[in-house]
């Protein structure tokens, strides 16, 4: 059934779904990668398609900014469409000066200053973690295809334009790879509901060197990303058969 924020019916949505943030993107992701693309629904401008990939029933729904947004998109996906795996797929800053942009970075782990974790588990420093098959696949796609990605800790932030430069010293010296804002999101949803869940992203900016992909690198070096996420979803998604 319809939920609140997503206009489709049970059957509509894959059980494997890619989510980007933007819903333009969404919309490119669906178009370029997926056969038989079909909108299942387009709630609030929040957009998403549905596929196949190498046979493989496969959706892309847009999830917005941050881990609110991201959260309520994921929950429902999940409890009200049956969802068993979900990939982000967006941009980060990086956090280490040898990160070349365009780089694929996956994040194995993810830290967080936000209180939406908290809330879950009070008293608890819960640890946001990557779900493994799909992060071993995603890594062995980009052995074989020759990409650049790195795996490790991220760090989820609420904030977008508050600068902070001791601490992103901090979370560098400690091996933080980038900041994004929805991969700790993802993983506790992930861990509530018991399903599977990745974060990779494209170094898009270097917060070290000042460095910045320009429109044109973006949109070059996400595809290079979107392949590595499909290859992570092939490997751990349920027969085509149960899709119905």
């Amino acid at each position: 059934m319809p939920t609140a924020h997503i206009a489709a019916e049970r059957g509509d949505i894959a059980p494997a779904v890619l989510m980007p943030g933007d819903p333009l993107r969404a919309r490119r992701i669906a178009e370029q990668f997926l056969d038989d693309t079909r909108l299942v629904t387009q709630v609030r401008g929040i957009l998403g398609y549905t596929g196949t990939h190498g046979g493989l029933p496969v959706s892309v729904l847009a999830s917005g900014m941050g881990m609110p947004s991201l959260t309520i998109y994921a929950t429902e996906l999940v409890r009200d469409f049956g969802v068993r795996t979900i990939v982000r797929v967006g941009t980060a800053g990086v956090l280490q000066r040898d990160i070349a942009l365009g780089n694929i970075i996956a994040a194995a782990s993810a830290h967080t200053d936000s209180s939406m974790t908290a809330a879950r588990m009070p008293g608890v420093s819960f640890s946001h973690a990557a779900s493994f098959p799909l992060l071993r696949n995603a890594v062995a796609h980009a052995e074989e295809a020759g990409l650049a990605l790195r795996v490790g800790p991220v760090f989820t932030t609420d904030h977008f334009y508050l600068e902070r430069p001791t601490l992103m010293d901090q979370l560098a010296r400690y091996g933080t790879l980038a900041v994004d804002m929805e991969a700790a999101g993802l993983y506790a949803v992930a861990a509530e509901e018991g399903i599977e869940s990745l974060a990779i992203m494209t170094a898009t900016d270097n917060l070290v060197t000042g460095e910045r992909l320009t429109a044109g690198e973006r949109e070059t070096t996400f595809s290079a990303m979107v392949e590595c996420a499909l290859a992570a979803v092939a490997g751990v998604s349920p027969s085509p058969a149960l899709f119905a």
